[in-house]
């Protein structure tokens, strides 16, 4: 059996700290100064480890990147607005929002690569996928929140100020450091490996004590929960069966139909954290990024069962 993920323990446990102890007045000014520092940090660390070399080198396979874009900015959307159309009633209205705002982030990064590794899949074509997913998605998923939303709000001059130096800037700084830095962020990756973790931990407390404030676990009983886990794990699985459907329509080999399916069905929870923070009122921000939090973790265990599943075929066909 094994072990539970440290930091998805580590996750649940800021939440659970967020609801017993949230933060509260002067302290929580000064705990968004720093949130809003650890997020210019992440975005800084992601520009000096993208490679744009892993795009170049892989964009050949122009058919499989094409649809793990589409997958990840707009069949999830698409579905996201579909299931809200037919079922409004089923989640509260924020927290449909946080559905909805999951729907339009980028894919991620470390687990898609891993899992595709496990897998015996396309390696170099999930690394090409999922960083050119998240560089898309610094300008795109902005976009798609306004649309998706309807929140016009969201490209107000403050927003799209904020986009710029907490995300937008950090990350093209890293980029053009990238020559100077690769190197050394790569024989220290687990150093920064535990910073990102942290910093993301230290957003999600800011987010959620601000939603215990607000009274985020009296508007939603155990029934809320249940509807939006369901709402998650459907939401997952249709993404799963359409992925293997288009691998299987275009005649992927299995590497490349790995890739497909683990790169277009995730979500990006270090990505989606800090841009909730930023996009959201800070009243909101928690309510919004509890799906994505649910959403990650299903993902996870359903995507590693399924990278299991390949890795057992693969060997029993060598």
């Amino acid at each position: 059996m094994r072990k539970p993920d440290p930091f998805l323990t580590a996750l649940i446990g800021a939440v659970l700290l967020a609801t017993v102890l949230p933060c509260k007045g002067n302290a929580t000014r000064v705990l968004e100064y720093v949130t809003d520092a650890c997020i210019m940090l992440m975005f800084f660390m992601q520009g000096i480890k993208l490679e744009r070399r892993a795009i170049v080198h892989n964009m050949r396979n122009w058919k499989l990147q094409g649809l793990v874009l589409a997958c990840t900015f707009l069949l999830f959307p698409l579905l996201g607005i579909t299931l809200h159309t037919l079922a409004p009633g089923l989640l509260d209205s924020t927290t449909w929002l946080g559905v909805l705002f999951l729907c339009c982030l980028p894919s991620t990064v470390q687990s898609s690569i891993a899992l595709t590794s496990l897998a015996n899949g396309n390696v170099a074509a999930s690394i090409c996928a999922a960083t050119l997913s998240n560089i898309v998605g610094i300008f795109v998923t902005p976009a798609l929140v306004s649309g998706v939303l309807h929140t016009q709000g969201v490209w107000s001059a403050q927003a799209i100020t904020d986009i710029a130096v907490q995300l937008l800037l950090p990350f093209v700084a890293g980029q053009l450091l990238q020559p100077v830095l690769h190197k050394w962020a790569h024989r220290n990756k687990k150093i920064l490996s535990i910073t990102d973790r942290s910093s993301i931990l230290l957003v999600v407390y800011t987010a959620f004590s601000h939603a215990v404030v607000e009274g985020i676990w009296s508007k939603l009983d155990f029934k809320s929960i249940a509807a939006l886990i369901a709402t998650d794990a459907g939401l997952l699985l249709l993404v799963l069966l359409i992925t293997l459907f288009l691998g299987k329509a275009c005649r992927f080999p299995t590497p490349d139909e790995v890739s497909l399916i683990l790169c277009g069905s995730k979500k990006s929870l270090a990505s989606g954290v800090p841009m909730a923070n930023v996009l959201f009122p800070a009243s909101v921000a928690g309510f919004i990024i509890l799906p994505l939090i649910l959403y990650h973790q299903i993902q996870l265990f359903v995507c590693t069962l399924i990278a299991r599943h390949y890795h057992a075929k693969h060997i029993s066909d060598a």
